[in-house]
């Protein structure tokens, strides 16, 4: 088994110039992982985004919120997007990448000043929008990649720059593949 260390702070911190890089109109997929139970993940090449389910196959629709008066799965939290530049610096591997926990993963500046909330960003033939809940890390984060790691994607400067990801939702429902462009519209 190998073993990964944890980054600190300052190695964390090292590597925002080149998530700062990350193209700003027109990126690429990178990653597509579904959740079909919890702590499971299932890498794919192709993915479907549907308006009532987010990605097919994963466990958002069945999921409780605290986010909604009843406890049901939030809308505005039906996909989870993360930058591949900010998931490779905290990972360290690729393989590591699912244990983020996030269903898409782009090349693509994330941050608030590029994607306030209401962009709409076109991937294969789907369409999803930025939704305004922050996404934030949770103790399988601390776990997987380190208390430093939270710490460095909910600074204000992470939080500015979403290196913990978005949260959208499907707008348009379609595929996409690992390798397809992802764009503003």
């Amino acid at each position: 088994m190998i073993t990964v260390k944890q980054l600190t702070m300052a190695e964390l911190e090292a590597g925002l110039d080149e998530i700062r890089r990350s193209p700003k109109d027109e990126g690429v997929v990178e990653l597509i992982v579904r959740r079909p139970q919890v702590n499971e993940r299932e890498v794919l090449e192709e993915g479907e985004l549907s308006l009532v389910e987010g990605l097919v196959g994963d466990t958002w629709k069945n999921r409780r919120s605290s986010s909604t008066p009843d406890g049901s799965p939030n809308p505005e939290m039906q996909l989870n997007v993360m930058n591949s530049r900010a998931v490779a610096l905290v990972a360290q591997s690729k393989d590591r990448w699912p244990l983020a926990g996030d269903q898409i993963f782009l090349d693509l500046d994330l941050s608030d000043a590029n994607l306030p909330a209401g962009t709409k960003l076109a991937l294969g033939s789907a369409v999803i929008e930025v939704c305004a809940p922050p996404h934030t890390g949770c103790q399988k984060f601390v776990a997987r990649f380190g208390l430093d790691a939270m710490k460095f994607v909910n600074s204000p400067l992470g939080r500015e720059l979403h290196l913990r990801g978005i949260n959208a939702k499907v707008v348009h429902p379609g595929v996409f593949r690992v390798g397809d462009v992802v764009r503003k519209t």
